[in-house]
């Protein structure tokens, strides 16, 4: 036998796959043995640790006008410099 026939054979996943019982993993095993006495509290997906603090709309569009604004005034010292 080839080395590669002996790779295929210890690593089948089509024979692994189709067993009618699997086994849990370790870990699943534990947090059930875990769960069983002790449920977790329902949380929501990916929950924040604490909530964040909101920006109004009025500093957002305030900070974007102003960044508008110093854009632009840029641009007109450059163009002004580069005219004199």
């Amino acid at each position: 036998m080839t080395e590669q026939d002996d790779w295929e054979r210890e690593f089948d996943h089509r024979w692994a796959n189709s067993a009618e019982h699997k086994e849990p993993s370790a870990r699943a095993r534990m947090l059930a043995a875990r769960w069983k006495d002790n449920p977790p509290n329902p949380a929501p997906f990916r929950a924040d640790a604490e909530p964040v603090p909101r920006r109004s709309s009025w500093a957002s569009t305030a900070m974007v006008f102003g960044c508008v604004v110093a854009i632009m005034v840029l641009i007109g010292l450059v163009q002004y410099s580069s005219a004199g």
